[in-house]
């Protein structure tokens, strides 16, 4: 029986509590519990603070189901304990040093109210203390739970503060085809109510243990016997239920679920681009909103209606543009032929900072308009229909999300794909066995970049101006970010990625001072945790699992040899 390592426990806990402390010193307790996620029990604020603790317990407990229970609790006891610890000095240091916010500007009034639950210092502290040490204890005593109602239990719980976290989603649905009072009876102005997070609760749990006893069982029988022709028709139904419903998507979401649709659509168009480039290819781009804008201002300019335009048709200016963003991807891709990693990451950003500092020039003016950019950019049209509301830009986007999709994959399937592939995984290997590296490059970079100016071209219509602002190297950065999180070199990666890192921060742009702050954390977290992506293409997985995959055989294999070589004392 394996006994608590308590160096660990205590390492552990006062790790979570300076987590703790610094989400309070930077505010982020106190802004967070603004938003309600269970009206009258808990906020995303309190959600925070209380997070950690329970982890803790969790962590420190261990995966061992050996272990004896009352060390097993002790250990998240103290973890959960000591998380507290630094915010209850923290509360204690406001106390008589009343000039903390010279020096911590967040450690305000409302803040102390908060840790203390509206309480005095002292009692609010051990208050504070006592809920933070039970947490810990309930972390630690999941494991003592037999893990197939374990797992369901912890998937349940995630699912309902998941859906009470962004229950704007379900409320804009609901107050469509609900009356206000059924609705008000599951979501009062933010979160949902204490009666819909059990009935919630409950459901999830219900289905998470079916599935774990029997569901999960079923379907790898049914997935073992299916034939070919049952499998083909099983996707084929799928698919064109998925493109009924979302046709169908902008009157179930609403105006302005609809639009952040529409901001996703706009990102994987992007993202399928450069997943070509970095995820097929392995050609890393920093400078990849160059073809963004070279798509949006050669549209704008060719469709504006103002002093800079010529009023050309979006659909003849659409192409037009696309076709100028793969020539400038080629021009890139000349120079760039013998570069590779660093280097190669190195000049493309270079050429992105290029583009960004002229179209912002003052001698390109005259021309593109520079910080003013070029406004009345004009909408696409059938007769006498015109693309006007965020639902008309959301088929608009989708068809060039679904042609960029079919695309990617017929490449990643076909020659093209297989060549990628290779230079990706060597470049000198795929040379010797006669693949030309130039033509497979350029075309990586030219079908790429047309991606980005298809998605420049509908992005300047749908905003109706551009201007070099919208244009920033973090726009890159978040393209890339989409294909690491996803999955590099996956198709439904990126499209889960741009979900995650696009859609779900536009549901919660109250808290848009700590975006970046979150994004940076998430990152870090998905590379420590789930290095692959959400949605890993099947290459990938077993690039990044080889070494897991092998070392049992490995260790099997050297555990005799071990033996025989130790040495006689």
């Amino acid at each position: 029986m394996n006994t608590i390592n308590w160096r660990r426990v205590i390492q552990v806990g006062l790790i979570m509590g300076v987590v703790v402390l610094i989400a309070s010193i930077i505010g982020m307790v106190q802004t967070f519990d603004e938003r309600d996620m269970i009206a009258g029990l808990l906020t995303l604020g309190q959600l925070l603070l209380f997070a950690p603790a329970f982890y803790g317990g969790f962590s420190v407990a261990g995966k061992d189901e050996r272990r004896a229970p009352v060390p097993t609790l002790l250990a998240g006891l103290l973890a959960g304990a000591l998380a507290a610890v630094p915010v209850v000095l923290l509360v204690a240091l406001a106390g008589f040093w009343t000039t903390i916010r010279d020096y911590f500007v967040n450690v305000s009034p409302q803040l102390i109210e908060i840790l203390t639950f509206g309480r005095e210092s002292v009692s609010g502290s051990l208050l504070l203390l006592g809920v933070m040490a039970g947490l810990g204890l309930l972390g630690a005593a999941i494991h003592l739970i037999p893990q197939r109602v374990r797992r369901p239990f912890i998937n349940a719980t995630m699912f309902t503060l998941v859906f009470s976290l962004f229950s704007d989603v379900p409320l804009n649905i609901a107050n469509q085809f609900l009356s206000r009072d059924l609705v008000r009876l599951v979501f009062p102005s933010k979160g949902i109510t204490v009666v819909a997070a059990v009935v919630i609760f409950a459901l999830a749990l219900a289905v998470a243990l079916w599935w774990e006893f029997s569901g999960r069982a079923r379907r790898q029988q049914q997935q073992a016997t299916i034939t070919p022709e049952a499998r083909r028709r099983n996707s084929l139904i799928v698919m064109v239920v998925s493109l009924a419903l979302l046709l169908v998507l902008p009157r179930i979401l609403g105006i302005f679920l609809t639009n952040v649709v529409a901001q996703v659509g706009t990102f994987v168009l992007m993202a399928l681009g450069l997943n070509i480039v970095v995820g097929f290819a392995g050609l890393l781009d920093l400078g990849y909103v160059a073809f963004f804008a070279v798509g949006a201002y050669v549209t704008a300019l060719l469709t504006s209606t103002g002093d800079l335009g010529l009023g050309v048709n979006f659909w003849i200016a659409m192409p037009i543009g696309v076709i100028a963003a793969v020539l400038f991807g080629i021009v890139l891709g000349i120079p760039v032929l013998r570069l590779r990693g660093d280097y190669l990451a190195i000049v493309t950003l270079g050429f992105g900072e290029i583009i960004r500092v002229l179209v912002r020039s003052d001698l390109l003016k005259p021309v593109i308009g520079g910080a003013q950019g070029i406004l009345d950019v004009g909408r696409p049209n059938f007769g006498s229909f015109t693309f006007v509301t965020p639902e008309h830009y959301y088929y608009l986007i989708l068809a060039g999300c679904m042609l960029a999709l079919f695309i990617a994959w017929r490449l990643r399937d076909g020659r093209a794909g297989r060549q990628w592939m290779a230079v990706r995984e060597d470049e000198d290997v795929a040379e010797a066995v006669g693949i030309n590296l130039v033509g497979t490059k350029l075309l990586a970079f030219a079908i790429g970049a047309g991606f980005a100016g298809l998605a420049g071209a509908i992005f300047g219509s749908r905003v109706g101006s551009v201007f070099p602002n919208s244009f920033e190297l973090l726009i890159s950065i978040n393209v890339l970010a989409i294909i690491i999180v996803g999955g590099v070199g996956s198709l439904p990666g990126v499209v889960l990625g741009a979900f995650v890192l696009v859609g779900l921060p536009e549901l919660l742009r109250e808290f848009v001072e700590f975006r970046l702050l979150i994004y940076g954390i998430l990152l870090i977290v998905m590379m420590l945790v789930r290095p692959e992506g959400l949605w890993p293409s099947a290459v990938r997985r077993r690039e990044l699992h080889a070494a897991e995959t092998d070392e049992p055989s490995v260790a099997a294999a050297e555990g005799p040899l071990h033996e025989e070589v130790q040495p006689l004392v």
